[in-house]
């Protein structure tokens, strides 16, 4: 399959599920949560959750951190450049990344990152035995503060994110616990995104354009408006934050496992002219887990491509970061899987309306 269908609904909305039975022992509320979960899953790709245990506190901290970070000048966030780290860890620039297809490289993400995941010191083996996604994180030491309350905030939001997990295996019939097998070390991403104020911003531009996540699922906590979603009908419906909730949808990885009954849905971030954060937490299984759909799902023959977890993330990492690219184009990296993956997920992008 190198194509995937129009699937889902021509939604209007996201729905909001209250996930808070998933912490307790009521075994038929946990269903019913997952229920809505699933057909959020399979109908939208998006859903927004609340009752997820994560302090307003440690959120208004996060947020602090990565404004004081922001502010830094550009030379002090380059010591700290993406293209330093074997790992994929650190500060990206704006223009560094872009989700194209090469027609327009005027074009360009209107925005500036700080990448970090699990911290694993040097000597880790799979960092040693060379895996992009896994190693060191690249903190700032001028801001001591920001390691300490931006890392905090990482630890809880992977703990909801395992939460998740047990709710999205009951909402596919499988065992609470059915992912915990491949989340011993996952290389889960967390991105601090930042937005700056541009009021002379073209309005008919783009953040970040049209893509799918490529992990499981994505935790999002956003500052202000702007992301925007792509339904059955190809028109973009708005995702403005909800107080209290976070957004969450489903990438690449519980697509092909789901062999397409849960959808990546395409989105985007339109330009707006205020300041805006974005906190994404992309939620993957380990590195060497291989994702291919679970028989249960299989019908008719059609089939998703199986793959490795970590060279998907890879391969797909190298095809939007400027500093990666130069490596493959001089030579000195290679693309660990075959070019057809990238494009089998979520709906065909569709001229908007």
């Amino acid at each position: 399959m190198t194509e995937t269908e129009t699937k889902g609904t021509a939604f209007t909305s996201i729905p909001v599920v209250d996930i808070a039975p998933l912490f307790g022992n009521d075994e038929a509320a946990k269903r019913e949560v997952a229920k809505e979960m699933a057909d959020a899953a399979s109908d939208v790709g998006f859903l927004y959750v609340k009752g997820h245990n994560i302090s307003r506190e440690m959120i208004a901290k996060l947020e602090a951190r990565a404004a004081e970070f922001f502010a830094l000048p550009e030379e002090r966030k380059m010591e700290r450049y993406i293209g330093k780290s074997r790992a994929h860890r650190g500060y990206v620039p704006t223009g560094e990344e872009g989700f194209y297809d090469g027609t327009d490289p005027a074009k360009t993400d209107k925005k500036e990152a700080f990448d970090l995941s699990i911290e694993l010191p040097e000597n880790d083996p799979d960092h040693v035995k060379g895996y992009r996604m896994l190693g060191p994180n690249q903190w700032p030491p001028e801001l001591p503060e920001m390691q300490r309350d931006v890392y905090a905030y990482y630890e809880a939001a992977m703990a909801l994110g395992h939460t998740l997990f047990r709710g999205f295996a009951l909402a596919l019939g499988l065992p609470e616990d059915y992912f915990e097998q491949w989340l011993t070390k996952p290389p889960s991403q967390l991105r601090l995104v930042h937005y700056p104020s541009d009021p002379a911003r073209a309005v008919a531009e783009w953040g970040i354009s049209a893509h799918t996540d490529y992990e499981c699922f994505t935790i999002l906590h956003v500052t202000a408006p702007g992301l925007q979603v792509m339904n059955a009908n190809g028109d973009w419906i708005d995702a403005p934050p909800v107080e209290g909730a976070f957004v969450i949808n489903i990438g690449d990885m519980l697509e092909a496992l789901t062999n397409g009954r849960f959808i990546a849905t395409p989105h985007r971030v339109r330009n707006v002219p205020d300041e805006r954060f974005s906190f994404p937490l992309f939620c993957s299984l380990d590195y060497d887990t291989q994702v291919e759909p679970l028989p249960q799902f299989i019908e008719d023959g059609k089939v998703y491509p199986g793959y490795g977890a970590g060279d998907h993330l890879v391969t797909q990492t190298m095809r939007t970061f400027a500093y990666l690219k130069k490596l493959v184009a001089a030579g000195e990296l290679k693309l660990p899987e075959s070019e057809d993956h990238a494009t089998a997920f979520g709906r065909r992008e569709k001229e908007a309306v």
